[in-house]
């Protein structure tokens, strides 16, 4: 029976959890995962789990933040005044935010902090700084 290896593409059903054991994803009740293994589309600990994996396989995995997303860089917390946000908006703690750069790149944001006069918005990826668990199964090398 064949193994996953680099350049696969495969399926696989996943549960993503926090250390807590809170599940923030699954696939459980949709179409599993398909991607294409050395491609940068997932994160490095996810992608590396899979590798050697046959179908039907089943494994848990730990996903140190390092192979994640990475620790908080707190370079992307931004201040930002009231009367810079669109003028229907009321800003709550949670809510997400897209801005465009200079040069059209658009960057995703969460409101953290509300204050009379300013928010505080985190451009982290909302699962930084989390050590992940990944319960997998492998459903099928194409």
């Amino acid at each position: 029976m064949s193994q996953v290896k680099e350049n696969d593409t495969v399926k696989v059903h996943y549960t993503g959890k926090l250390k807590s054991g809170q599940i923030f994803d699954s696939s459980l009740e949709r179409e599993p995962l398909e991607f294409t293994l050395g491609q940068g589309m997932l994160i490095p600990g996810f992608e590396k789990a899979v590798i050697d994996m046959k179908v039907n396989d089943k494994k848990t995995v730990d996903i140190p933040v390092s192979e994640a997303y990475g620790d908080v860089i707190k370079e992307l917390f931004h201040k930002v005044e009231k009367t810079q946000l669109p003028p229907e908006m009321e800003p709550a703690v949670g809510l997400g935010l897209a801005s465009r750069d200079e040069k059209g790149n658009e960057h995703q944001f969460r409101i953290v902090e509300v204050n009379e006069d300013h928010v505080i918005l985190d451009g982290n990826h909302p699962l930084a700084g989390q050590e992940l668990v990944f319960e997998l199964e492998l459903v099928e090398i194409k």
